[in-house]
């Protein structure tokens, strides 16, 4: 039965509503042995899958409704264990793709990801949770639409990506990889996407 939940927990986005921030109907979206959600409000998770490996990363195709940031909640729809099976144990250890459409009527000439253990507070060295901190060299990092990537891990865990830009109705492709070696059954991933300064 364990089994056949992963395999059906892995290959579908099961989809149930719970309630936003903005008063509208949250999505909860569970792939590998993980949700996401989109229940903070300002954009729209439309898919996820993927387990989170290297060769097979989870994938989160969303639609950012404004240029204004927006926050992505991550939740451990399973066990935690270190050493287990990517998708069907929470390991600390997770290869995402975000594919963000550009619905909010203006260019991003960067975009800026945060990752959170509590929710409007950036991790901090100390906790566990980074971009692959302990990693120098950038190849778990990359996209399609900006041809720079910045690390500041002190004292925040934030990747910013600029030198190139997405315009409106398009979308932009993002893929890092993230550690935490002390697991938490919740975390956040903040997204700024940036527009040009008037």
């Amino acid at each position: 039965m364990t089994a056949l939940w992963t395999t059906i927990a892995g290959c579908l986005a099961a989809v149930t509503l719970t309630a936003s921030a903005d008063g509208g109907e949250g999505r909860l979206w569970f792939t590998g042995a993980y949700s996401f959600s989109d229940e903070l409000g300002g954009f729209l998770i439309r898919g996820v899958s993927g387990i989170g490996t290297k060769a097979n990363p989870i994938v989160i195709e969303q639609e950012m409704l404004s240029a204004s940031p927006v926050t992505l909640v991550i939740r451990v729809a399973s066990k935690i264990r270190n050493d287990g099976p990517v998708g069907t144990f929470a390991t600390g250890m997770l290869h995402l793709r975000i594919r963000s459409l550009n619905n909010s009527g203006i260019a991003w000439t960067e975009y800026e990801f945060e990752l959170q253990e509590q929710l409007g507070i950036p991790s901090v060295h100390g906790d566990g949770l980074s971009f692959d901190q302990r990693r120098v060299n950038p190849e778990n990092r990359s996209s399609d639409s900006f041809r720079i990537h910045d690390t500041d891990f002190e004292p925040n865990d934030r990747l910013v990506f600029s030198e190139g830009h997405v315009d409106p109705l398009e979308t932009a492709d993002f893929k890092f990889f993230i550690t935490d070696f002390t697991p938490k059954l919740e975390f956040y991933i903040r997204q700024d996407p940036r527009i040009p300064l008037s």
